[in-house]
């Protein structure tokens, strides 16, 4: 069931700006708040706790209560800021208080990390807290500036772009660093 609840939650946010621009016609923005309220509510009572996913479920329940109290259009399109906003925040902090959240994710596959690996990690930590940063000030501009049509470009495909030639290049990167090794 947490599977699922992980999966909707994903697909909610792969497929929200477009949902927002093609489903304003059709919906009220209260709707859109419900609908991600469920999902935020489930998947804080389903999964295991972790750092930091208490207080990312409390801010986003908190962000749909408004979106559904407020049913305001605008507040719609800053959903995607917020989502930078956590993750940003949540590798931010994994560089303060460690261990980096790159690093954790290595140590699934290889529990004994070289020493250059854990440096290696660090740095890819810093550069997804980098995008982060940037995807959400880009997100912010979009959102108080920008037409729903380049906000929607924007992060409905060209934010998914840029982070797949982030992992691309990451992944490039990573094969080299190992062969040094």
């Amino acid at each position: 069931m947490k599977r699922l609840i992980g999966l909707g939650l994903l697909l909610a946010g792969l497929l929200y700006p477009f949902a927002v621009y093609f489903g304003m016609a059709h919906f009220a923005p209260w709707q859109y708040g419900l609908l991600l309220g469920v999902l935020w509510m489930a998947r804080a009572l389903s999964t295991p706790r972790r750092p930091g996913s208490l207080w990312m479920a409390v801010l986003a329940l908190g962000f749909c209560g408004v979106l559904a109290l407020s049913d305001s259009p605008q507040l719609l399109r800053w959903y995607p800021v917020l989502i930078s906003a956590f993750l940003l925040v949540l590798f931010g902090l994994s560089l303060k208080y460690g261990p980096p959240v790159v690093e954790r994710l290595a140590r699934l596959r290889d529990p004994q990390l070289p020493p250059v690996a854990i440096r290696y990690t660090r740095r890819v930590t810093q550069v997804w807290s980098l995008f982060f940063l940037v995807n959400g000030l880009i997100g912010t501009c979009l959102t108080l500036w920008a037409p729903l049509s380049w906000w929607t470009l924007y992060n409905g495909l060209i934010a998914y772009v840029v982070m797949g030639l982030l992992f691309a290049i990451e992944w490039l990167i990573r094969q080299h660093v190992r062969g040094r090794s």
